[in-house]
């Protein structure tokens, strides 16, 4: 038998040859166009399911001349002519738009980088912000600082700090000798003894220190690294007929410039780092209470970098546990714990972490 031939490959339809809709320009008439040509025109005709952008500017067209001149003064053929030109080729407009669009974005990106260069806001003396300043709350101080340099300048000044402690001074409060109205004149750490002072007379601030339990209800993570610079323990005589034990660790946390090993963040003015010095900035205080006394090793100069706050062995107190190393843990690993120094407190009665403007923290009074 013969082989049979091949049969004849089908002819497959070219892409992108589909057929392209031509509009004629006596179909641009206004009559014509119904809201049907807009919502229900048939998908097969039209793919995107609306009318092209060449008849709608058409009709635009012709509206528009209509709006201008009585209807009997505007030629037809005119009108269609100009419908006609512009429906030859849709894709020319498409392409005439798009260029346009392009000239616009760049003009606009000029315009934004022109505004970037000169600034594109108002400067106002350092005198209004001052001003402005009085009215502000103490716990929007941040806020009012970050809006720009010259109202971060502003709470920098010893003016600021007085007028904030005097607009929220009282005679009821009960202050310290160091935080009283005739030791505010001096410049000498003045903010941080208004700082001190607002938690003993500002009402917001005073609650919520009181709201702060006995013992922690998450174990604090900020003291990992710190470095211990004091420790002392005393002994409470209270209500109660045993005398109780107190543990003092003072600490300092690791400054957030060595973690990311980055320069010196913005520092105030010349003329006011004495009101702004403070002995201790970063500082907190670590006071647990035990119902016995318990030995504690050295530990002063060491780095506190394990603490944990469990269950007592009695079933009825909590059991704290410390581990002070020789040098700071990278983040993502674990202690050693043989080649640390561990102290262990059991049982405890309460664990309090105090910031250094806490009323509760010792401070000296020469500050």
């Amino acid at each position: 038998m013969a082989p049979r031939g091949r049969p004849a490959a089908a002819a497959m339809p070219r892409r992108g040859a589909r057929k392209r809709l031509k509009f004629r320009a006596d179909d641009v008439c206004s009559e014509r166009v119904t809201v049907a040509d807009y919502a229900n025109s048939d998908p097969a005709v039209v793919k995107s399911g609306r009318v092209k952008k060449a008849v709608a500017n058409a009709v635009q067209q012709e509206v528009k001349s209509l709006c201008g001149l009585e209807a009997s003064c505007v030629p037809t053929e005119e009108v269609l002519s100009v419908s006609g030109e512009s429906c030859d080729s849709s894709d020319e407009m498409d392409t005439k738009e798009s260029i346009n669009g392009r000239a616009a974005r760049k003009k606009k990106s000029k315009r934004h980088k022109e505004d970037a260069e000169g600034g594109g806001g108002e400067e106002y003396p350092i005198d209004i912000w001052l001003l402005l300043a009085s009215y502000i709350r103490p716990e929007d101080i941040v806020r009012f600082s970050l809006i720009c340099k010259k109202a971060w300048t502003v709470t920098c000044t010893a003016a600021f700090w007085t007028r904030l402690y005097r607009r929220h001074y009282s005679l009821d409060a009960y202050l310290p000798l160091r935080l009283r109205p005739e030791s505010m004149e001096k410049l000498h750490c003045l903010r941080a003894c208004v700082i001190r002072s607002l938690f003993h007379m500002y009402e917001p601030f005073a609650a919520r220190l009181s709201r702060n339990p006995a013992i922690p209800d998450s174990t604090p993570s900020t003291l990992k690294n710190s470095r211990c610079l004091l420790f002392w323990c005393k002994k409470i005589v209270g209500n109660r007929q045993e005398a109780m034990w107190e543990f003092n660790f003072k600490f300092k946390k690791q400054s957030p410039r060595l973690k990311s090993k980055c320069c010196k963040g913005l520092q105030p003015p010349i003329q006011y780092e004495e009101v702004h010095t403070n002995p201790d900035q970063d500082c907190c205080l670590l006071q647990i209470t035990t119902f016995n006394f318990i030995f504690v090793p050295i530990v002063m100069g060491m780095t506190f970098t394990l603490f944990s706050i469990s269950v007592s062995t009695d079933m009825r107190h909590h059991r704290v546990r410390l581990v002070f190393q020789d040098a700071p843990v990278r983040n993502g690993k674990k202690p050693r714990m043989e080649q640390g120094v561990q102290v262990v407190l059991d049982p405890v009665h309460s664990v309090r972490l105090l910031d250094w403007w806490h009323p509760q923290y010792p401070f000296s009074p020469k500050a």
